[in-house]
């Protein structure tokens, strides 16, 4: 008797730990896209990178979230309500289902896709560098960073920069990590980096915004000649949501041709004739290097 109560107990012990496990994340049950219709709302993680996806006086905002959006309308679900992660955590998030999608332009590389599944690229974009004022150590690319050792260069983590700057010569020792964009700034103006260094539009709109009088966009900067400049930025998705993304691309494809992607572009600090993705550049192809 004493061993059917125990093993009773254990199973309802069980239980519940597994009824509170289901709990701790906002997408543990069907992530289709019929269910995200029915409950007439998607919840998208995003990095509050200007002018790619971040929140303004509690709106949404940014080129890769009104993609969404339109895109989301398009599918029959008008609500689309954001949830803040730092940039690092948005592939582990999805996986995890405290969202349904990343919307943050995310850049598609190989290593990225063998943890998360990448819509269709929607936008495509250089590098930029933000130094101290009157740029005192002449830094123009990431070469001149590497042939200083003396120089330190401040990255958000999780971004594709820190393998850029590596891959052009820079020692780990010389690069410093941050959660954010504005961290990277506060490095720089306070003298703990001589550097930071983002995507070009995410740098300059953030510079602009800053008002910040002690640094400067390096105007020519050179790209680095390196597998991923240009980037390729992409909605993320859960690797088993198929049906999903599948009517994700679908529909984009339709946005894209119909010119909705370009002038959402051009709203948004990019220019839609230059920042547009060739009709040849896929996915496909960029998770499997055949593009760099």
């Amino acid at each position: 008797m004493k061993k059917i109560v125990l093993t009773i107990g254990f199973l309802f012990v069980m239980l519940l730990v597994s009824a509170c496990g289901s709990e701790e994340t906002d997408g543990s049950g069907d992530n289709s896209l019929e269910n995200l219709k029915e409950k007439g709302k998607v919840t998208v993680g995003f990095a509050n990178e200007k002018p790619y996806a971040y929140e303004e006086d509690g709106e949404l905002k940014g080129a890769a979230v009104d993609i969404a959006k339109a895109v989301f309308k398009e599918l029959g679900i008008e609500d689309v309500e954001g949830k803040l992660s730092d940039f690092g955590q948005l592939v582990s998030g999805v996986n995890a289902r405290q969202f349904d999608v990343v919307t943050a332009g995310m850049a598609i590389n190989p290593d990225r896709c063998e943890n998360v599944a990448f819509g269709e690229p929607e936008m495509q974009y250089g590098e930029g560098l933000i130094v101290q004022k009157g740029n005192p150590l002449n830094l123009n690319s990431y070469k001149d960073i590497a042939d200083n050792p003396d120089a330190t260069i401040s990255i958000m983590e999780g971004a594709t920069e820190h393998a850029f700057v590596k891959d052009e010569g820079v020692d780990p020792d010389q690069i410093q990590s941050a959660p954010d964009i504005p961290a990277t700034f506060a490095a720089v103006e306070s003298g703990r980096a001589d550097a930071t260094t983002g995507t070009e539009a995410t740098v300059r709109m953030a510079l602009e915004s800053a008002n910040q009088e002690e640094l400067e966009f390096v105007e020519d900067f050179e790209q680095p000649d390196v597998d991923g400049v240009p980037s390729y930025g992409a909605a993320a998705f859960h690797p088993d949501d198929v049906e999903l993304r599948e009517a994700y691309n679908e529909a984009l494809a339709k946005l894209k041709e119909d010119g909705t992607v370009a002038e959402i572009l051009d709203n948004n600090y990019f220019n839609g004739e230059t920042n547009s993705v060739p009709d040849d550049i896929t996915t496909e192809k960029i998770c499997s290097g055949e593009i760099k």
